[in-house]
């Protein structure tokens, strides 16, 4: 597996219509906003309430695309449509290593929007970027290894 197939499978790999999964994460997506929006006005540009924010926009993102119908249903009968509509959830622990791998995308790949916050107030002169970028790698790679393994433990059992 080279560089892009890796990036590829980790950031779009599950990237499919899938209204169950999608109504996860928009709730997940509200719940992390909430805790950024209702944070102390002292502590809201502090790294922990901003990987916050910045991973509920992640969240927010995935949930949309999930919604999203793709050509799945091209050339298929009405019966195997409704089939493939009626997708299963993947098991817990799965899942769970996706929702905090996505989450941490937020803080990994958004870092570079605290400069906007910079420019649209001045007295904010310092924003917490590598704070922020760690903490979104540390739960991006927390994400991935338990991935890794509950997928290797589901090929063991196979």
């Amino acid at each position: 597996m080279n560089i892009r197939e890796f990036f590829l499978e980790n950031f779009a790999g599950d990237l499919e219509y899938h209204p169950r999964r999608s109504a996860i994460y928009l709730a997940l997506a509200v719940g992390a906003g909430c805790f950024w929006i209702f944070s102390a006005p002292e502590n809201k540009f502090t790294p922990l309430p901003l990987v916050f924010a910045l991973g509920s926009l992640t969240l927010l993102g995935k949930g949309i695309f999930l919604l999203r119908p793709s050509s799945e249903g091209f050339g298929v009968s009405d019966a195997e449509l409704v089939a493939a509509r009626q997708k299963r959830l993947v098991s817990i622990p799965e899942q769970a290593a996706q929702i905090v791998q996505d989450f941490g995308t937020g803080g990994l790949l958004l870092w570079p929007l605290l400069n906007l916050g910079v420019d649209i107030d001045q007295a904010w002169s310092a924003p917490p970027r590598l704070p922020v970028f760690l903490i979104g790698a540390v739960l991006f790679g927390l994400g991935w290894a338990i991935r890794r393994f509950t997928r290797g433990a589901e090929d063991r059992s196979a």
